[in-house]
């Protein structure tokens, strides 16, 4: 016969063996449903979206805007550098094209602020004077006749005027919202310059940042 104590050791040892096991289970489901860039890779690979019609290709694309949202910075700048993050996009109506930057910009944006503020000083200022001096050169180009300087980047995909406007006002919503006062005041140079490019009529022709 099992004493009072031993089997008290015993319950121990299962309870130990049941937490154990449960902590193991969660671990490997928040493993698996950790959000990867190969596995959006995989999803616009698997899903022939351009034959999606109806909720079922609403559904898609808003998960691929899921997806993209809940990867990092650098992840989601992996996926623009092999095309993944555009690959629906071009096969999208002018409507879900919004929809979709509506659904991802946002966090792209806030992302993008959030590494501006934890750049060090002497960075931020090296930061603004590139991108300062990156809109001159465009403009120069522009005027000219040319086209911007991409760098070498085919990832970018051209936008209408009205989705033009639309990623510039949800990039300055954004801004204004997610910015610190120092931010704001170290970048207000390069807005107010773009934003006198807009005004002139040379807004730049780029790409979505999904």
């Amino acid at each position: 016969m099992i004493n009072q104590r031993h089997r008290a050791v015993i319950w121990a040892l299962v309870a130990l063996v049941c937490i154990w096991a449960a902590a193991l289970t969660a671990y490997m489901l928040a493993r698996n449903a950790k959000v990867t860039p190969d596995k959006v890779r995989a999803y616009t690979t698997a899903v022939d979206f351009a034959h999606l019609t109806g909720a079922a290709r609403e559904a898609a694309w808003r998960r691929l805007a899921a997806m993209l949202n809940a990867l990092t910075l650098e992840e989601r700048q992996s996926l623009r550098m092999d095309h993944t993050a555009y690959r629906w996009f071009a096969e999208m109506t002018e409507e879900e094209k919004g929809e979709f930057l509506e659904a991802t910009m946002p966090t792209g944006f806030k992302q993008m602020i959030d590494a501006f503020q934890q750049l060090p000083e002497d960075k931020r200022k090296q930061t603004v004077d590139q991108a300062m001096r990156r809109l001159h050169q465009d403009q120069e180009r522009i005027a000219a006749g040319g086209q911007p300087n991409l760098d070498g980047n085919t990832n970018d995909v051209a936008l209408n005027e009205e989705l033009r406007q639309k990623v510039t006002t949800i990039g300055l919503k954004s801004f204004y919202s997610e910015s610190s006062a120092q931010t704001k005041a170290e970048l207000a140079p390069l807005l107010e310059e773009m934003q006198r490019t807009m005004q002139s009529g040379r807004l730049l022709r780029g790409g979505p940042r999904p």
